[in-house]
């Protein structure tokens, strides 16, 4: 059975100067399902997440959201308008209280009432499994694993058709970041949500990804289901997933 494309990455080439970041990238990000990219520091990952976010235009070809390429630069840009986004750092706003955080896209996006959205950042601090009374604290005042459940509340509270979640683990304990992986994948289920993670973490990976593509010079080395990653047959994917060098 033919799977749908959310997102495609048609051809993509992006140049910072002399470098060439990704050379004529092709990937697809199937509906409904998790992918996760992986591949060393510099390959590209990040660039990937911005190109489908309208935040960097490609040199060539170009990225669609339901077969309409993204459009950079334009805020009403109805693919881009379907992400909901997890930053590395939770990149949450200290001058604002948890739930205006949590709410910020639908308080001054989709100009929503003050107490809707409140109930809407309520609900989606229940899904993430924090207490009401984090919505009055500051970020300053939670801990590293609440701040990162609080941005995945963010990320939720707009009801998204697609989340991009970067180095959603990095700087947490094994286990905050296996209740950080558990919480990602019942989100995803429970949006119906096409999911897009960057991670260097191989437990993430194995914990929400459906599909999974590696990253090299600035193409696509190997992509496949999860259950393929390990038995692959390219000897660089195997040794990047299992942490192993080249050096004897």
């Amino acid at each position: 059975m033919t799977q749908t494309a959310k997102i495609a990455w048609k051809d993509v080439t992006i140049r910072f100067g002399r470098q060439t970041v990704l050379d004529g990238l092709r990937l697809e990000a199937a509906e409904g399902r998790s992918l996760v990219i992986i591949g060393g520091s510099g390959e590209g990952k990040s660039v990937m997440l911005k190109t489908a976010l309208g935040l960097i235009a490609p040199d060539k070809g170009r990225v669609e959201i339901d077969g309409r390429a993204v459009r950079p630069g334009q805020e009403d840009d109805p693919g881009v308008a379907q992400i909901g986004m997890l930053f590395q750092s939770g990149a949450l706003f200290d001058s604002l209280p948890v739930w205006k955080n949590v709410s910020f896209r639908l308080l001054h996006r989709d100009h929503m009432q003050a107490d809707e959205a409140r109930e809407r950042a309520l609900e989606a601090l229940d899904q993430v499994d924090l207490d009401h009374d984090v919505a009055d604290k500051r970020p300053s005042q939670l801990s590293g694993g609440m701040l990162k459940r609080a941005a995945l509340a963010r990320a939720i509270a707009a009801r998204p058709k697609i989340l991009f979640f970067d180095e959603p683990t990095t700087g947490l304990d094994p286990v905050t970041a296996d209740v950080i992986n558990k919480l990602i994948s019942r989100q995803v289920k429970q949006l119906g949500a096409t999911a897009v993670s960057i991670t260097h973490d191989m437990v993430s990976m194995r914990a929400i990804a459906d599909d999974v593509a590696m990253i090299k010079d600035g193409g696509i080395l190997w992509s496949g289901p999860l259950n393929g990653v390990e038995t692959c047959e390219n000897s660089e994917v195997c040794r990047f997933v299992r942490g192993e060098s080249e050096i004897a």
